[in-house]
């Protein structure tokens, strides 16, 4: 059996799957405010979020930190955990107001842009670097759930490994292309959802021939 190497796997998931077209999105700022929304629960469920507040005339950062809480909680409700939420979106919002928005975040660096992320409280790693991927376009690769799943299976990566040491890796392997990363982040989930689910379905998989865990008999 031949193992892959991380480029080779996107160039596989890639062939087999095409172009993912993320993040759906209409601004930055949805980008961003999916990113917050997207915390345990499903796309799906973002997206109907999204559409309360679109439909309450409510899908900005002004917006959005004029209105009482208990209301954008209820308008959050498909995304869950909605009354935390509700406080993360608008202590959000009002931060980003108060650093200029996109422009005045947008001509930072990116280890200092991170940073300043990472300092709203709600924003963990994972969620400030879909931001910066997806809304502010720098080359930071995305670390979530189904990628620990995907390649600890694959045997690439170790499933217990911190968040940074995992960046790191997929960042040291890949060049640094804003394109790349965006699609190959959109695959991973693509993939986690078709075939590597928690019960995987390796006949469904493009790369089970290639995966260890393919052998074993929950398969």
């Amino acid at each position: 059996m031949a193992w892959l190497s991380l480029r080779r796997v996107y160039n596989r998931l890639y062939k087999h799957y095409g172009p993912q077209h993320w993040w759906p999105a209409d601004s930055p700022f949805e980008v961003m405010l999916g990113a917050i929304l997207t915390q345990n629960t499903a796309w799906g469920n973002v997206e109907r979020a999204i559409g309360n507040l679109r439909a309450n005339h409510c899908l900005s950062p002004r917006a959005i930190v004029a209105t009482p809480e208990k209301a954008l909680a209820q308008w959050l409700k498909p995304s869950g955990y909605f009354n935390i939420k509700a406080r993360r979106v608008r202590n959000f919002c009002q931060w980003y107001l108060e650093v200029g928005e996109f422009p005045g975040l947008s001509v930072l660096a990116t280890d200092e842009l991170r940073k300043q992320l990472l300092s709203v409280s709600g924003v963990g790693p994972e969620t400030a670097d879909d931001m910066l991927l997806y809304a502010f376009q720098r080359p930071v690769f995305v670390i979530d759930a189904y990628t620990r799943r995907i390649f600890s299976r694959l045997q690439l990566l170790e499933h217990d490994a911190g968040y940074e040491t995992l960046r790191s890796q997929f960042e040291q392997a890949l060049s640094a292309d804003v394109t790349l990363f965006n699609e190959y982040h959109a695959l991973i989930v693509q993939h986690a959802k078709v075939a590597c689910k928690k019960r995987p379905v390796c006949q469904a998989c493009c790369l089970a021939r290639h995966c260890p865990f393919s052998f074993q008999p929950a398969c």
